[in-house]
């Protein structure tokens, strides 16, 4: 099959469009409704825009203009224009929209999809809805006021009249755009679409097994590549036998490409081009090279934790937050508790490794890109900048992704597939296997946390000290040399429990490394969620608390506590509390007695804007065999579910992803190099370790809507700890879970 843009360009629509009969509004970039010029054509004067198309039949076509990740955006975004469109879901088609300015941003991470385009998109449907009530009003002769719309018409109950959307067309197209702000919304308590249960509009596909995403792309004339880099992190090729490879059978070509200082740029490596998938990895395992290792080939795990444990007895190399007096609020406390966590270093393992189709046509220097991926723009950027190629002159079609995780944030292997596409005189598609995407990932920083606290007589927090070691890369900035932490590897400040509790101390040391690092789902909270809501966990059993108490105590009544939110997201204690008591209530907390290795946990977080608290039950066998029985989820993501399946979804994945992460997954790094290669060695949870019951309750709130491809994964790690402790009396300080022992007699 072959893949061409799954929508058309903007130039193509302004020059067929209008023809075809088509009636489309265009959104600017800012996100704001504009009208667009006037095209000239014999069947419409208005012209056709990227997001909105309905055909004289009465047919529509949305443009999803988000990556598609498998977090189901490329159905609920165009449900949000559905529902203000007043449109028949059956009547709908959804195209995947390429990178291009008219659509405004198109990344898909940290959660923003929704957020950023929920408000845009439905003014966008009722200013469309409201230019084909004027259009009908106007054949009537009847107000607009007396007309309203159903299913894909425009009816005037008074007359008993109906005119279908396509009818319309070509009189709506005439009219000017009226001005979005003074357009009326629909009251959302008369929503028919959003909030139902919509299945993904690719599902029948992806069942049947049709060709979707990146790796399934096929070009006339097409080759195929593969690309070798240094098993240590930052090294590079001095010589390979080119020669030897080349006489391989299917081999068209192989040689070096030099890299860039950008470790999650361009990495210099070995290409092989060849006339299929199979040729070309086959011929790899022939290919012998010298690698010039770099200075990255001293790292190994079990130093960095050496380093780590020596920087805890020192002062932090950077204090994030110190209120009050710790050291002698923890010498006056009533009880103190010392503790030390840490996670490693992990992979983002999508199950499509990474892959990018490329065509370089040096007749005008232009580039094709087809990319699963989820910063399109940045991809476009990236290779710009690496390769001099003017923006204009990149095409890039947005592929859906096999998963992505943050992964697909990053664009290394975009600008690989451009670098071999520029020595090949065809479209050639980048392939990487198993073992690249396991060992040259942009991996999710490891961490260390060496901790301190303590409640008064009454039980209550009174000091908190936190000391976090972490991950840097050197990276040039303003023309300096500095170090930079990875994603989700910079403790803030504002991190709960800093401003909540009035002896507070934070402080941060940066181990340097040649490790390439991205983000990682949910950055920093996916990891920070599990170190700190199981040390609030010791602090309440140390002062003889009830946990869920303990943490209703240490929220306080503040409603609002202002600046102190992720990425200046205003932090509603009100909310948190809101989502942790009905956790609590569904899970019926406090109200079971469980026998010895039997227990429930809690935790909360707060991650890309979403209020997340959850309850786990679990049992442990006396041999220290885990299985999570029950996961109740309590979520407040504003005040629409857009798409009650897809959200549910979401949340479920979220929690078995959390507790998959939780449990196996773990990369030792040795002599610069990871050490696991495929699945055999690097263990993923499997279905007879997935939680027994998973139950989401969503929390409706008088606040804009929010993602939720996030907020649901931090809360799991601690909850299921926290059982556990309440189990077994074990406590869990280090990830991954295997690694601790908790058989119990």
């Amino acid at each position: 099959m072959t893949h061409a843009p799954q929508s058309p360009s903007r130039r193509s629509f302004l020059r067929h469009g209008a023809a075809g009969g088509a009636f489309l509004l265009a959104m600017s970039a800012d996100g704001a409704l504009a009208a667009a010029a006037r095209a000239s054509s014999p069947a419409s004067d208005f012209v056709p825009n990227a997001f909105i198309r309905i055909g004289r039949d009465g047919s529509v076509t949305l443009v999803s203009k988000q990556p598609e990740i498998g977090q189901g955006i490329k159905t609920s975004l165009p449900m949000v224009i559905a529902e203000e469109l007043d449109v028949d879901w059956k009547d709908v088609r959804v195209n995947q929209g390429d990178l291009d300015p008219a659509y405004g941003g198109q990344g898909a991470g940290g959660s923003t999809s929704t957020p950023n385009n929920y408000n845009d998109f439905r003014r966008l449907g009722a200013t469309v809805r409201a230019m084909l009530v004027q259009a009908a009003s106007q054949a009537w002769g009847v107000p607009a006021s007396e007309c309203s719309t159903d299913k894909g018409a425009v009816l005037h109950a008074a007359g008993k009249r109906r005119l279908g959307y396509g009818a319309l067309v070509e009189a709506a197209a005439k009219l000017p755009v009226p001005d979005p702000a003074q357009v009326v919304l629909k009251d959302p308590a008369s929503f028919r679409l959003l909030g139902t249960r919509i299945g993904g509009v690719d599902n029948a596909a992806i069942v049947a097994g049709r060709p979707l995403f990146g790796i399934d792309v096929q070009l006339p004339g097409m080759l195929h590549a593969v690309y070798a880099k240094c098993p240590v992190f930052g090294g590079k090729p001095l010589r390979a036998n080119l020669d030897a490879v080349r006489a391989l059978p299917g081999v068209k070509d192989a040689f070096l490409i030099d890299g860039t200082a950008n470790l999650n740029g361009l990495r210099p490596g070995v290409a092989i081009v060849a006339t299929s998938t199979w040729a070309a990895m086959r011929a790899r395992r022939e290919l012998k090279v010298e690698w010039d290792e770099g200075v990255g080939a001293d790292h190994s795990w079990a130093g960095f934790t050496a380093q780590a444990r020596a920087a805890a007895r020192q002062p932090g190399a950077a204090t994030m937050r110190k209120d009050g007096d710790v050291a002698a609020a923890l010498a006056g406390a009533a009880k103190t508790v010392e503790a030390a966590y840490s996670y490693p270093f992990i992979s983002h393992a999508s199950m499509e490794p990474q892959n990018c189709t490329a065509w370089f046509k040096p007749a005008d220097a232009s580039l094709e890109l087809w990319a699963p991926t989820q910063n399109p723009g940045s991809g476009q950027a990236l290779v710009s900048t690496t390769f001099g190629i003017p923006k204009e002159k990149i095409v890039l079609h947005i592929i859906r992704s096999g998963g992505g995780f943050g992964r697909r944030l990053s664009s290394d292997f975009i600008v690989e597939a451009t670098a071999i596409a520029q020595k090949v005189n065809a479209p050639v598609k980048l392939t990487w296997t198993r073992e690249d995407d396991l060992q040259h990932d942009h991996f999710r920083p490891g961490g260390f946390h060496f901790l301190r606290g303590g409640v008064d007589a009454a039980g209550r927090a009174v000091a908190w000290q936190n000391h976090f070691v972490t991950f840097a890369n050197r990276v040039e900035r303003d023309g300096q040399s500095v170090l930079q932490p990875g994603s989700g590897g910079n403790l803030s400040g504002d991190e709960f429990p800093g401003r909540w509790i009035g002896n507070c101390q934070l402080e941060q040391t940066a181990l340097e490394c040649r490790v390439p690092m991205g983000p990682w789902r949910a950055p920093g909270s996916c990891v920070f969620a599990w170190v700190f809501h199981s040390f609030i966990d010791e602090l309440a059993h140390a002062g003889g608390r009830d946990p869920l108490e303990f943490r209703m105590e240490l929220l306080g009544n503040k409603d609002i506590v202002a600046g102190t939110g992720e990425r200046g997201q205003p932090y509603s204690v009100a909310r948190m509390k809101s989502v942790l008591q009905t956790a609590a209530d569904k899970a019926g907390w406090g109200k079971k007695t469980f026998p010895r290795g039997q227990g429930q946990g809690i935790a909360f977080h707060f991650s890309h804007r979403g209020y997340v608290a959850q309850v786990a039950e679990v049992t442990v066998s006396r041999d220290g065999k885990l299985k999570v029985d029950r996961v109740v989820v309590a979520t407040d993501i504003g005040a629409q579910i857009i798409n009650l399946s897809g959200a549910e979804n979401q949340v479920e994945g979220s929690v078995i992803d959390g507790m998959s992460t939780m449990m196996f997954p773990e990369l030792d790094i040795d002599k610069g190099r990871v050490v696991q290669s495929n699945f055999h060695e690097y263990q993923l949870l499997r279905m007879p370790d997935a939680p027994g019951k998973i139950e989401v309750h969503f929390v409706k709130s008088d606040y804009p809507v929010t993602g939720l491809g996030e907020p649901a994964l931090p809360p799991l790690a601690p909850a299921v700890c926290n059982a556990i402790f309440a189990a077994t009396g074990k406590r869990v300080r280090e990830l991954p879970l295997s690694k601790t022992d908790l058989s119990w007699s």
